[in-house]
């Protein structure tokens, strides 16, 4: 009996070898070689092939317009985060690490749209029917939505071609497989091959099609590049976990803009849209200690207030450390440079720590301004003046630069009460933003 041929798959990018290999030469990871057997592709039958048929290229000019109405949630943030809603036949991608509300989220979704009369389908992977009840009863899902529980993405489809629905739910692609792969459920070609099938179905039907994904103990999404690459839009949870409060942000979009955020609350009964997140990542700011400073940061096109918060002390070791959490240590690490050479802040010695509460990640350049002014408040120990906020990118040589939408920044922050801002129009170098902070 000849012996199965097999190939070796990364599971980062899909990279495939005959050979197994330390690191990945498509994406450079290490030690994420996997063997998978290798599919026999079907014989064609003899005779001479029948060319398919095709309508060939054609002038864009003769291509019919066509008005594509989006589907409206229920949910005016989640809305917001797909680009104005669920576009037909897309195809969304949701990862997140266990327990961040990826099924509870989609079950209310496919729930909230079966209750306004759109036909949708549960497909439960991970659970039985019954199990995917008793979530279900807890969120109180309507008797109107359609629960599937199987794993076979063939027998699926098959069944959903009778009576193709609005809104299809995956849930999860890890556990689907086809019988024409020759691999177990999860592995890099199940998933590859699966969400091709997906896409091609969702594209053909018109149906909106919403797959649930896993992530690696790195905190990707589990399988190979190509399923971030396949579907129209990834949405990811991040932030912490473990609190009452979940941020949904858009890391790709062909229908809408990238990094919008969404927000939600957790508790018993699911997940509940938060309308004002400003206010929510401000909530409970009294009076502060020194090291704080609110920012106006643009996320995606919404501004949103967040409080950078920084502490200083004596490095206990020779070399001082340089901690961030949802900044860039890198920027972080620039921006110490510069308050050392431009404003004379003494640090080299001084352990530095950079955070943002409530677990918003912040990458944007326009929070360099208030990284700087949180830093240099703990370093002398002495809070900002009362109803201040800032915002500006930083360069190499202590000016202040502009950054985009200042008029809505401003905005955001006068309608929470806040009167003094320090912009890059109020303040050209970081010298003279320090002296307004303080007066």
């Amino acid at each position: 009996m000849a012996k199965a041929k097999s190939a070796y798959y990364c599971t980062g990018c899909g990279f495939e070898s005959a050979r197994w290999l330390g690191r990945c030469p498509s994406c450079e990871a290490w030690n994420t070689f996997e063997d998978a057997p290798v599919v026999k592709p079907v014989k064609a039958a003899q005779g001479r092939a029948v060319p398919l048929r095709s309508n060939g290229p054609m002038l864009l000019s003769a291509i019919e317009e066509t008005r594509i109405a989006r589907r409206r949630t229920g949910m005016a943030e989640f809305d917001g985060l797909l680009g104005g809603g669920i576009v037909p036949g897309s195809l969304v991608l949701l990862g997140g690490p266990p327990g961040a509300g990826k099924s509870t989220l989609l079950l209310q979704l496919a729930t909230t749209l079966s209750r306004a009369g759109a036909r949708s389908v549960y497909v439960c992977g991970e659970e039985s029917a019954a199990q995917t009840k008793l979530r279900a009863q807890r969120v109180g899902a309507a008797e109107s939505l359609l629960v599937f529980a199987e794993t076979n993405l063939r027998a699926v489809l098959d069944a959903l071609e009778r009576d193709v629905p609005e809104i299809l739910v995956i849930d999860s692609i890890q556990t689907m497989w086809l019988p024409d792969v020759e691999s177990f459920a999860g592995s890099v070609s199940q998933i590859r091959d699966c969400t091709q099938v997906l896409m091609e179905f969702a594209k053909r039907t018109g149906c909106a099609t919403f797959v649930v994904g896993h992530v690696t103990k790195d905190g990707a999404i589990a399988g190979p590049r190509l399923l971030e690459h396949l579907v129209d839009t990834v949405l990811y949870f991040e932030g912490d976990q473990s609190g009452e409060y979940r941020i949904v942000r858009a890391y790709k979009n062909r229908f809408g803009g990238t990094d919008e955020i969404c927000v939600f609350a957790m508790d018993d009964r699911g997940l509940h849209e938060v309308a004002d997140p400003s206010a929510l990542f401000l909530q409970g700011r009294g009076p502060r200690p020194s090291g704080s400073c609110v920012v106006p940061t643009l996320v995606g096109t919404r501004p949103v207030l967040v409080e950078i918060q920084a502490l200083v002390g004596e490095a206990a070791y020779g070399t001082p450390r340089r901690l961030a959490a949802n900044v860039d240590p890198a920027r972080l690490a620039m921006i110490i440079a510069i308050l050392e050479r431009r404003a004379g802040l003494q640090l080299g010695g001084h352990d530095v720590y950079c955070s943002v509460a409530g677990g918003l990640r912040v990458a944007e350049t326009g929070a360099d301004l208030g990284i700087a002014l949180a830093i240099a408040s703990a370093f002398r120990d002495v809070p900002l003046a009362a109803g201040t906020v800032a915002f500006g990118e930083l360069g190499l040589s202590g000016e202040v630069r502009g950054v985009s939408q200042p008029a809505r920044r401003a905005a955001e922050a006068t309608k929470l009460g806040f009167t003094r801002l320090i912009t890059p129009e109020g303040a050209r170098d970081l010298a003279a933003a320090i002296r307004l902070a303080f007066d």
